[in-house]
């Protein structure tokens, strides 16, 4: 697709400076606008909520809902390139910006994201290219699908097909009896039933893909879920199998290039103990946007994954980028504001960032909840042993889980 650049500092007809755009105020977008800022873009934010991270710190906060028609019109009469941070914006939101500006990604490609067996549906469409595929599925929109399970999908996780993040939206199944139970417990929404495989480990893949289809990205990092939230990330040379981390790479690629899709995309995959020394790749989900596990880029990258969104939104060239120390990412949530009673407390920073190679980011939010995404420490050094000590140092000040993940 053709597009003409949005250069930074330019200006349009009107004299106004060039303005990017983003449905969402969450830490994502906080970060994206700080990204855009740096490079002189101005920045406009539409969201909900007047204290969001992203609003509070970006030049025009659009404070309504994302459906509302006029605070879309008033986004797109304000900006050049428009993008999203999460992918429960509503899609049809993204394609009546779409009549009028450039939208990135796509309101299809966010569609796809929203549904779990849309997305399974393209992933089995994609992904093959690489010697890639979903995990054994069924997908349960009616009592007669429900019945006509195979037996040897369970056990296995129940999923809704939509509104399922973080964990949420899922239930362990064991036998029909669990799973006909947990289908009533999602109100008959329409879900995925997923076999359960035997997990050695889960990692992601970040690309970004430009209007001319040239794309560039990060290599696989390894990452460590949490009662369903990120935890740990670890991304250092090495890291992951060579064949395995290019298997991933291709898979993702091939995802992105099938849809035409322009933007920032990470693509979670599952390794599968299949008994050989690498284990066997299954992709498990798409973000079409950047990633917590790709958090870590902003300190050990020359180019971070926002920097990317920026790049790709706008047009200008995507570089390469280049990881040049190696890093672990330590999620921070709101319990660590609590004591073991429940009471509140403030996290030792003053420990914390007297260790070598630490990255504090606090994301802004007002209130401090069990669960809530808080901010992120990165932890960067020379050597990756180093920084793993590090790691384990700052874990183990701020009570943080995932610590087996540092060994």
């Amino acid at each position: 697709m053709s597009f003409t650049p949005i250069f930074p500092g330019s200006v349009d007809a009107a004299g106004r400076p060039a303005t990017l755009g983003v449905m969402g105020g969450g830490q994502l977008g906080r970060m994206f606008v700080h990204a855009a800022q740096r490079l002189g873009y101005f920045t406009a934010v539409l969201d909900p909520d007047p204290a969001s991270p992203a609003g509070r710190v970006s030049h025009h906060h659009i404070v309504t809902g994302y459906s509302d028609a006029e605070g879309l019109k008033q986004l797109a009469s304000s900006c050049a390139a428009i993008t999203t941070e999460f992918e429960n914006v509503p899609a049809d939101a993204l394609q009546a910006l779409a009549a009028c500006r450039p939208v990135t990604p796509g309101a299809g490609a966010v569609a796809i994201a929203q549904n779990r067996i849309e997305e399974k549906a393209h992933f089995t469409a994609s992904a093959g290219v690489a010697g890639v595929t979903c995990a054994p599925y069924a997908v349960i929109e009616t009592s007669e699908q429900l019945q006509s399970v195979a037996a040897d999908l369970l056990p296995g996780i129940l999923k809704t097909a939509r509104m399922g993040y973080d964990g949420k939206g899922q239930a362990r199944v064991n036998n029909v009896a669990e799973l006909a139970a947990a289908w009533n417990g999602f109100e008959q929404m329409p879900c995925v039933l997923e076999k359960l495989l035997p997990l050695k480990a889960e990692c992601s893949v970040i690309v970004a893909r430009g209007w001319d289809g040239a794309i560039v990205g990060f290599a696989p990092q390894y990452n460590v879920h949490v009662e369903g939230i990120l935890a740990v990330t670890t991304a250092y040379e090495g890291n992951m199998p060579p064949a395995l981390a290019q298997r991933a790479r291709v898979a993702t690629e091939s995802i992105a290039n099938h849809i035409g899709y322009v933007g920032v995309l990470c693509v979670e995959f599952f390794v599968i103990d299949d008994g050989s020394a690498d284990g066997a790749l299954v992709v498990n989900e798409m973000a079409p946007r950047p990633h917590n596990s790709g958090h870590y880029t902003m300190d050990a990258c020359d180019v971070s994954q926002f920097d990317l969104q920026v790049h790709a939104m706008a047009g200008l060239p995507l570089p390469q980028p280049r990881q040049h120390s190696p890093a672990i990412m330590l999620n921070l949530l709101g319990d660590i504001w609590c004591d073991a009673a429940g009471q509140p407390r403030a996290p030792d920073w003053q420990t914390v960032l007297a260790l070598p190679g630490t990255h504090l980011h606090l994301y802004g939010k007002l209130e401090a909840r069990v669960g809530r995404k808080m901010g992120h420490l990165t932890l960067t050094g020379a050597d990756i042993t180093g920084v793993k000590s590090m790691a384990r140092q700052a874990a183990k000040i701020l009570s943080l889980p995932g610590l087996d993940a540092l060994e």
